[in-house]
């Protein structure tokens, strides 16, 4: 679990780091919050169910949708600013 943890924390790292070379290539907030959460939810939903299939795309399904709706508030939080 722990290895998993660290693991984890690297690509979260290394996903945040990428959010500002995506932005300059055009992807909107919601786009990368759904890639993201996808990623995050898959990796989570493995671990919570020790490595189960349905587990792991559950996770990817529901951490892409929150992605999704998170990238989504950001995006219309900006525009309001005019940023």
């Amino acid at each position: 679990m722990r290895k998993l943890l660290i693991a984890f924390g690297i690509i979260c790292t290394a996903g945040l780091a990428a959010c500002e070379s995506l932005d300059k290539r055009g992807y909107s907030r919601q786009e990368q919050g759904t890639v993201g959460g996808a990623a995050a939810g898959g990796v989570i939903g493995n671990a919570a169910t020790g490595g189960s299939t349905l587990g792991t795309v559950g996770g990817a399904a529901v951490g892409g949708v929150i992605g999704n709706q998170a990238g989504q508030a950001y995006d219309e939080r900006k525009e309001r600013e005019g940023k």
